[in-house]
């Protein structure tokens, strides 16, 4: 049975994406979608800076699908759950962006998660990854659900189904992974998908998520719908598939941004030669070669007309924008932003402001240069004094 779904046949060697049996019939729409990487604080804070320059410019009330993955799911999930509150006016624009999104991400960057989850794990009945979920409730989501998510725009937190080795989408719809089935109208916390969403490897991750209770709903494309698969499901950071969170979008929208505050493998002059950690290093090699090769692609795929929208990295150079009166962000200077670490781990408040207004600096860039050339110049960073 299983051999027969797995095999689509229509791939594009080209696309930053792969087809599987449930996008037989779909095509992009008008829509626009907004994709959120991973990266750990760091990406939370430069995804801040990106969607306020969006809800500046009247483009956060455009979007219609949200999707994200690890750090990135953080943020969404913050902007979601404000989304009814974020009293947007006659242009689009947030009135209440600052005080609903704003405040209560920068006031998870200055507290540590991640040490803080792992020590107490270790004496804990609690697994590390639910001690991640239990500081994410208690910063930031209480007992919200996903039922408390919007129906408009679409916001979607990803992580990485391991037994199936394909996503488990979150949203309020559903949670869903097309080979296991769909569980519809979940009562899941957001602070639970959010964990998941963010389960680094090896420490953060797994987190076992058990709907053996559940309802499920089998399509024709399920070939693994099964209770094996069903009853426990075992997840992880949703990077380690799609680290863009590229692929819930990109199939179902005309007008892709992506917001890529990802890692990048630092060399070693010195690698590990026992295999345990020999191993570990090649690992992680494969892993930065397929995040490149969808970055790749993903770029290329705009440069030719696949779809319509803007790459904005954290490694970006803003003259590779060639817009009139850029805002300054020395290469420099932002590289720097680029390598602080992966990690969740409390960030000193000027370094935050300097990943919100490099976020901020390089969406304006890509978007009067791609989306929308008669938007209107900004009048300064968002924190004017930090610069980049």
């Amino acid at each position: 049975m299983g051999a027969t779904h797995l095999s689509v046949g229509r791939d594009d060697p080209l696309s930053p994406v792969r087809r599987i049996p449930p996008d037989e019939d779909v095509a992009p729409s008008r829509g626009t979608g907004l994709c959120l990487s991973g990266g750990g604080y760091r990406a939370m804070l430069f995804h801040l800076g990106v969607l306020w320059r969006l809800n500046e410019a009247g483009w956060l009330r455009r979007l219609d699908r949200i999707s994200s993955v690890s750090g990135g799911s953080i943020t969404s999930a913050v902007l979601g759950l404000a989304w009814s509150e974020l009293d947007f006016d006659v242009h689009g624009v947030g009135g209440a962006f600052e005080e609903r999104v704003v405040a209560p991400v920068r006031g998870l960057a200055r507290h540590g998660v991640d040490v803080r989850a792992v020590l107490s794990g270790l004496v804990s009945p609690q697994t590390i990854a639910e001690r991640v979920a239990a500081a994410y409730r208690r910063h930031l989501f209480d007992g919200r659900t996903l039922q408390d998510l919007p129906e408009q725009p679409r916001f979607i937190i990803n992580a990485t189904n391991v037994g199936s080795g394909a996503l488990l989408r979150f949203e309020r719809e559903q949670v869903a992974d097309w080979r296991l089935g769909r569980v519809e109208r979940p009562e899941i916390e957001v602070a639970v998908a959010v964990a998941c969403s963010s389960a680094f490897p090896p420490v953060l991750s797994p987190y076992r998520l058990r709907l053996a209770d559940a309802d499920w709903v089998t399509e024709p494309s399920c070939d693994l719908a099964l209770p094996d698969h069903r009853d426990e499901l075992v997840l992880s950071d949703g990077g380690v598939y799609d680290n863009l969170g590229l692929e819930t979008v990109w199939k179902r929208c005309r007008t892709v941004i992506v917001s890529d505050a990802g890692g990048q493998l630092a060399p070693d002059p010195q690698p590990d030669r026992d295999w345990p950690q020999h191993f570990v290093r090649v690992l992680r090699v494969i892993d930065s070669q397929v995040r490149a090769l969808r970055k790749g692609q993903t770029i290329e795929s705009l440069r030719r007309g696949d779809r319509d929208g803007v790459y904005l990295g954290i490694r970006s150079h803003m003259a590779d924008f060639r817009v009139e009166d850029p805002m300054p962000a020395p290469p420099e200077r932002t590289i720097l932003l680029a390598e602080v670490p992966t990690r969740l781990d409390a960030v000193d408040d000027a370094i935050q402001e300097r990943l919100v207004n490099w976020g901020y600096a390089i969406c304006d860039a890509g978007l009067r240069r791609h989306l929308d050339p008669d938007a209107a110049s900004p009048r300064g960073f968002p924190y004017r004094a930090a610069a980049v």
